[in-house]
């Protein structure tokens, strides 16, 4: 049994451990020897974007026994580093753990200068500075090597590594796991199983003391705001008595005890083998007996266990059915028949338990029925016969979404495979863990996730995975599901809009938020980087291929800067232009023939500065400087093969020009410009003023002005052939009208995706995202909820389309419409 809870709380409790590192292999052999858990971690910012923003592992904060440890760790928030870190945890003391970490010295590496309540000291050990922080109620203490620093919970492990002058041994098996290990994740964990238990397993005292599942298990960690996934490999030397041993010299299979659980089920546990004689004889050496092998079993190619009703059934798959049935039916003491299938009540209750044992624990093999190849023993018939009538009426274990979810991103062959949904994770805490864990786990609400773990035996290791994630649900057409939630540090400054990742061909998010951080975040919610801007982006963020080469970078202004930043993060030199005394517009970008000769266009105040790609000035541009400011963003039609520049104006001009900067339409009629931007509507040039009025220009300067008796604050979008206007509480759409609850609302804004007009708008008083199409027809399943106006995009090239809105102040949300 503990091999079960191991299976379904590893990732509770190592993953609940970690909470903010790093690592690199020439630290490996620094760290004190015997820790109980080793952390790898790549890359700190996505890291702790992870752990923050991962649901499952939120709740997951307040478990016994673990938040002595999470509080010590708390001690780390003040971490800031682009470079690999180690971190270990140490048992000092019966359920008392510290940590080391190592890292690079870098500048700004531990930052403590925004705590109020601190204190720094330097202690002297042998010759060695120590400097012990205190943080609020936190210690940490720091040493200072050559090229890495060292920060521990524990003085005690930090005068320790002052005492060793020599690199501590490292364990074989340890360092080809650390040396094989991905580089690509944020993080990777390692345990020492044999030697160090106590940190994963918490359970109640007891008198068996079985082997561990392996020596060392490596996992790599990932995790986006619905899933946390572990995947990695678990070792162990031939000569040592570990649990994968159990399934050396056998290949894995497909795992069919699902198709036979109950849909149901609270969890299933399956265990497969190509070769019975060569799982027999690994038991035998496993439980240091000898012990002939028994024929009775040699079809048999899988043993799966059943938790239903926190009951337990236990089934044994097999090619061939006639040697093990006839030896039953010979043995059996009664039998009766239910929904067609037979129900045998045998006289040995240790049956199963003794032939299958570590496999199957605590059964008693009172009852048994066959379902086609299979033989499934319960210890009452009431479990057989919800067995056998779940399976007439198919509906299994294998249609059930927590089992869908679980299995999805895992292999197809196991030589273990574990699921559960939240009431198996109880019963199985109920009974194997202590009280005071138990009663922690049952607080909290899990019944919207899924757990797993994967065994999959190889040559002389086991390809190891341990999934949690937030259960999917079937996804029916018209549907509008909230896809993920991202939480960012302080709230939003500017709408979260998608931008193109040009490796993948598929859609990212850019946002800011108000400490005037950018983030980069993947289509799962995680976030890829986050880049530290010295002001506020003037939105929309553009993307521009400077090179020509198809790689994309991320272009825009903030208030007295203009930017270019690579798909990294990294600024594109020299691309980082500062304007003194700030007030920048939003950047306009031209390209004139599509070629990428991009010209950026930044207006302060009635200057006009237009870059080419080298970020030089354009020194053929006249337009410099206007008569008065200038208004939002400049524009650029092409209408018949000519270019109109058009500029708003403070003074009520609109300017048209061409490319030269020199006027190509003059516009004699001043006009009182509403706050919104000029659109290019049935080749009119299209603005309105602050009373309702269009007012259109043709190419040949003739101006028409309708009006539309809008209020001060409506809003417009147009396209070439749309024209929508939200006035108030009615939007309108090519003429027709909807009336809308009272609210406070956004501005239209129009999509044009797969040939389809789409027009949104949003109700920020009542946070409700609206979405029609051309025709004023809503959208079903609108609105939603969100607070700002979206951007939307087929995010992932699945034909469905996405879209993304602030949530919170301090949060976006994805939906995904099907």
């Amino acid at each position: 049994m503990r091999y079960k809870i191991l299976f379904c709380l590893l990732t509770l409790l190592i993953v609940s451990c970690t909470k903010e590192v790093k690592t690199k292999a020439t630290l490996l052999d620094q760290l004190p020897p015997n820790p109980s858990l080793i952390v790898k971690i790549n890359n700190l910012t996505n890291f702790k974007s992870e752990l923050k923003n991962n649901t499952f592992l939120e709740k997951m904060k307040g478990l016994s026994n673990l938040k002595d440890v999470l509080n010590k760790l708390n001690g780390l928030e003040s971490l800031s580093t682009e470079s690999i870190c180690l971190l270990a945890l140490y048992e000092v003391g019966k359920d008392n753990y510290d940590f080391v970490l190592i890292a690079k010295k870098s500048p700004g590496l531990f930052n403590v200068e925004d705590i109020a309540n601190k204190t720094v000291e330097t202690l002297t050990y042998q010759n060695a500075q120590i400097t012990k922080y205190s943080l609020d109620d936190i210690s940490v203490f720091s040493l200072s090597r050559e090229k890495e620093i060292v920060f521990s919970s524990s003085n005690l492990l930090v005068e320790n590594m002052v005492r060793t002058k020599e690199a501590n041994p490292i364990d074989p098996t340890l360092k080809k796991l650390y040396e094989a290990s991905s580089g690509n994740k944020s993080a990777s964990l390692f345990i020492n199983l044999a030697t160090t238990p106590s940190v994963l397993s918490m359970t109640k005292e007891l008198n068996e003391n079985p082997s561990p599942l392996a020596e060392w298990v490596s996992l790599d960690f990932t995790a986006n705001s619905d899933q946390v996934s572990l995947t990695g490999i678990a070792m162990t030397p031939d000569s040592t008595k570990n649990f994968i041993n159990l399934f050396k010299g056998t290949s894995p299979l497909t795992n069919k005890t699902p198709l036979f659980s109950p849909l149901n089920a609270q969890a299933i546990v399956s265990y497969t083998f190509d070769d019975y004689q060569v799982f027999a004889k690994n038991q035998n050496t496993y439980l240091d007996r000898i012990k002939p092998v028994d024929t009775l079993f040699n079809t048999i190619e899988e043993i799966g266990v059943m938790y239903l009703n926190n009951q337990k059934a236990v089934l044994l798959s097999s090619y061939g059915t006639e040697s093990l049935y006839n030896y039953m039916d010979a043995n059996k003491t009664g039998a009766e028949t239910y929904q067609g299938s037979e129900i045998m009540e045998l006289p040995d209750k240790k049956f199963i338990e003794n032939s299958f044992t570590p496999l199957v624990r605590d059964f008693a093999s009172n009852y048994c029925t066959i379902l086609e190849n299979s033989f499934i023993y319960a210890q009452d018939k009431e479990t057989l016969q919800t067995i056998i009538s779940n399976y007439k009426s198919t509906s299994s274990f294998a249609n059930a979404p927590v089992y869908k979810t679980a299995k999805a991103p895992l292999a197809s062959e196991s030589s273990v495979l574990f699921v559960s949904d939240a009431s198996g994770i109880d019963y199985f805490a109920e009974k194997d863990l202590a009280p005071e864990v138990f009663e922690s786990i049952k607080k909290v609400d899990l019944d919207e996730h899924s757990f797993a773990s994967q065994l999959v035996a190889d040559s002389d290791f086991a390809h190891f995975n341990i999934l949690v994630s937030k259960i999917g649900k079937t996804q029916e057409s018209n549907t509008v599901t909230p896809l993920f939630t991202l939480e960012l540090d302080t709230d939003l400054a500017i709408d979260p809009q998608f931008v193109t990742n040009h490796r993948t061909n598929k859609k990212e998010i850019v946002v800011q938020d108000r400490n005037n951080v950018l983030y980069l975040i993947s289509t799962d919610g995680k976030v890829l980087w986050t880049k530290q801007l010295e002001g506020r982006i003037q939105p929309p963020i553009q993307q521009v291929d400077i090179y020509k080469n198809g790689r994309l970078q991320l272009a825009f202004c903030t208030n007295d800067q203009f930017m270019i930043v690579d798909r990294n993060g990294e600024d594109v030199p020299p691309f980082k232009i500062d304007f003194e005394g700030g007030n920048l517009n939003p950047l306009a970008i031209f390209d004139y023939e599509g070629k990428k000769d991009y010209r950026f266009v930044i207006t302060q105040g009635r200057k006009v500065f237009m870059y080419n790609n080298q970020a030089k000035i354009v020194g053929g541009f006249k337009f410099t400087e206007a008569p008065s400011n200038i208004l939002g963003v400049p524009q650029h039609f092409r209408v018949a093969n000519k270019d109109y520049l058009v500029f708003k104006l403070e003074d009520n001009t609109l300017k048209i020009l061409h490319r030269t900067g020199s006027d190509r339409i003059k516009v004699a009629e001043k006009i009182d410009f509403s706050n919104n931007e000029v659109f290019l509507y049935k080749n009119k040039f299209s603005v309105t003023n602050k009373t309702g009025v269009l007012h259109q220009i043709d190419t040949k300067g003739k101006l028409t002005a309708t009006n539309f008796n809008m209020n001060k604050d409506h809003g417009m979008y147009a396209t070439s052939n749309t024209l929508v206007f939200m006035d108030d509480n009615i939007l309108t759409i090519k003429g027709r009208k909807v009336e809308l609850d009272l609210g406070v609302y956004t501005k239209p804004k129009i999509f044009y995706i797969y040939d389809k007009i789409y027009v949104s708008v949003t109700d920020i008083q009542n946070q409700k995202i609206y979405l029609f199409d051309s025709q004023a027809k809503p959208i079903s399943n609108f609105p939603v909820f969100g607070s700002s106006l979206i951007d939307l995009t087929d995010m992932d090239n699945d034909k469905n389309l996405e879209l993304v809105a602030k949530d919170q102040d301090n949060s976006l949300i994805v939906y995904k419409m099907n």
